[in-house]
């Protein structure tokens, strides 16, 4: 068995992220679709460099792979990074690598699972994510899944030619 469901929902399920998916990964990284929302459009990402990513993915951290349940097809991934214990507080992150699993609510059913884990599990208080501007699939997600926008970056970020502003959006646990 290739992945563990440790977090399941309706639809998909959150496993530990395999390291052997690593092809996988940099195809979707290096699709400009995927990487233009990630920060990594001007990043080319080898295979030898993927696998050491994945590798520290799985070493550490609340970084999981989103599976269908129905057949253990791989989409994407989601973490929380920067988990702050003290302060109740961490980042999510997550990205659908699959173009044709993309509008169909696996990111709202996936953020959902995820702000469960933080908030009843790890007792956490505020999750908070950046997404860029001109992602407006991404921000109807996740405004979808609870998340308020609390501020912009004005023209923050460089990508093809132009500027774009950084939205900052958060959810607390009382919300959620």
């Amino acid at each position: 068995m290739k992945y563990f469901p440790k977090i399941t929902g309706p639809r998909l399920y959150l496993s530990p992220m395999c390291p052997e998916d690593a092809a996988l990964y940099a195809k979707w990284l290096n699709d400009p679709h995927v990487s233009a929302h990630l920060g990594a459009y001007a990043k080319l990402i080898s295979l030898p460099n993927e696998k050491k990513a994945l590798e520290a993915f799985t070493a550490e951290g609340h970084n999981y792979a989103m599976v269908l349940r129905e057949s253990d097809r791989l989409l994407g991934n989601i973490g929380l990074h920067d988990v702050n214990h003290l302060s109740r507080r961490a980042t999510l992150g997550l990205f659908i690598g699959e173009a044709d699993m993309r509008g169909k609510g696996y990111g709202t059913e996936a953020i959902r699972l995820m702000l469960g884990y933080a908030f009843a599990t790890l007792n956490l208080h505020n999750v908070m994510l950046q997404c860029d501007g001109d992602n407006h699939q991404g921000l109807a997600c996740y405004a979808k899944a609870g998340f308020k926008e609390f501020g912009r970056r004005r023209a923050s970020t460089f990508k093809n030619g132009r500027y774009v502003d950084t939205v900052y959006m958060d959810i607390l646990a009382t919300e959620f």
